[in-house]
């Protein structure tokens, strides 16, 4: 994951110093609006180094679930870069309706376009084989921003290219504001994410359905209930409540639950799995929380228990 950030910090502040060249020579107000997005992209990478730094650091004394959340919140100020970026070239692309003036050396402003489209393409390769990997909130925002910055890159060329062969000047900000509006689509995205695991939004279905599966397999687990998840930065948090025989002794029970943790644990190798064992038949009417967690539950996963007759 450190990698990964390294990687983007220096792809974009290689972007940066090719990009103001190229403005400078060319004066178009969409090549301007990608070197904006590259120094946002900057910005924005750098506090996902620090960010993905000490998310990684292990739990202490005073953070006993890790630092994980801190991913979530690098995602949230990137999310405020891209809305400023996004502003401003709105702004910009609008001054320059009303005063047009002409693109100078097109054929520079498209060469260095399709560089930046090459580097971003490699580095966008490389971060989504990271994400598939550690599931990075962080770096998955950044792996969003940099593959809109592919459609960005791409618009530049078509407008550079349509003013070649038509001269109009319209073209160059008209383009500039769809590329702001595509740009503010993404922020939304990431402010999302980062919303849903500030929150402790459960894990996806899919992984959650994959749990009781898992749990299901075991032949002494007549049911289960209070199935909880959450996600923090690269880690996650499983908790369960296992129903078993209320004849066993403890130490048989403690034994088929480290069974089914150790199960569940080498499907989510990042997650930290707690599991409670609870005597099946106990009347829930005394435990009027777990009841209610319980109901709420079998509304979103299937039940253990009876299913397996």
């Amino acid at each position: 994951m450190r990698r990964a950030t390294y990687a983007s910090v220096s792809v974009a502040s290689g972007l940066v110093l090719l990009k103001t060249g190229a403005w400078l020579i060319t004066d178009s107000i969409s090549l301007l609006s990608t070197l904006v997005d590259s120094l946002l992209d900057v910005a924005a990478s750098l506090v996902n180094l620090l960010a993905v730094r000490q998310a990684l650091s292990p739990a202490d004394r005073e953070h006993r679930f890790g630092h994980g959340k801190l991913e979530p919140l690098a995602a949230l100020g990137q999310a405020a870069f891209i809305t400023g970026s996004a502003l401003f070239l709105a702004i910009t692309a609008g001054q320059r309706f009303i005063a047009p003036r002409p693109v100078q050396q097109e054929e520079v402003g498209i060469l260095v376009m399709l560089a930046s489209i090459i580097a971003t393409l490699l580095l966008v390769s490389y971060q989504r084989r990271v994400v598939r990997r550690t599931g990075s909130l962080a770096i998955q925002a950044d792996s969003l921003h940099y593959t809109g910055d592919l459609l960005v890159n791409a618009a530049v060329i078509l407008a550079l290219v349509l003013w070649l062969q038509t001269g109009w000047t319209w073209l160059d900000p008209a383009f500039a504001i769809a590329i702001a509006v595509y740009i503010l689509i993404t922020a939304v995205r990431i402010v999302r994410g980062a919303y849903d695991m500030l929150m402790d939004r459960e894990l996806p279905e899919e992984e959650r359905q994959r749990i009781v599966e898992i749990v299901r397999q075991h032949p002494q687990v007549i049911g289960m209930h209070d199935l909880r998840t959450r996600a923090s930065g690269p880690h996650s948090f499983i908790q369960l409540h296992l129903e078993l025989d209320g004849r066993m002794n403890l130490y048989q029970a403690n034994v088929i639950a480290d069974t089914v943790e150790t199960d569940v644990a080498n499907a989510f190798p990042d997650a930290e799995v707690i599991i409670h064992q609870d005597p099946h038949g106990v009347d829930d009417d005394s435990m009027p929380f777990a009841k209610q967690q319980a109901e709420g539950e079998s509304e979103e996963a299937p039940s253990v228990g009876d299913a397996r007759d």
